[in-house]
């Protein structure tokens, strides 16, 4: 085998997991969620608003706002590494645990707003 073999035909033999459409629709609102999160929390600090994440607002004071991004991306990578210790049955709890609380985080922080 040649180290020059087409990237194409290795990654059609990796084991690629099966995702649903319910499932593929959740991560789909994990992101856009995501965004959301992070967006209005962006708006709301500079507005002059406090995170109430006693975490988050402790990553934030001594790194910036790019540390609560790095706290949102580790969340969304033990989703993605635990998701294949579940039964199949269940994978789509891994990206509903995650898109419920930024659902909630994003209206509330939208709520702030109004």
């Amino acid at each position: 085998m040649s180290y020059r073999e087409p990237l194409s035909p290795r990654l059609r033999r990796l084991p690629w997991p099966s995702v649903g459409r319910v499932e593929r629709s959740l991560w789909l609102v994990v992101g856009i969620t995501l965004a959301g999160d992070l967006l209005t929390t962006y708006v709301g600090l500079n507005a002059g608003l406090t995170e109430s994440n006693p975490v988050a607002r402790a990553a934030i004071s001594q790194f910036g706002f790019v540390a609560l991004v790095a706290v949102k991306a580790i969340a969304v990578g033990i989703g993605v590494a635990c998701r294949p210790l579940l039964p199949r049955e269940y994978t789509a709890v891994v990206p509903a645990g995650l898109a419920l609380p930024w659902v909630i985080a994003t209206l509330l922080n939208l709520s702030l707003f109004v």
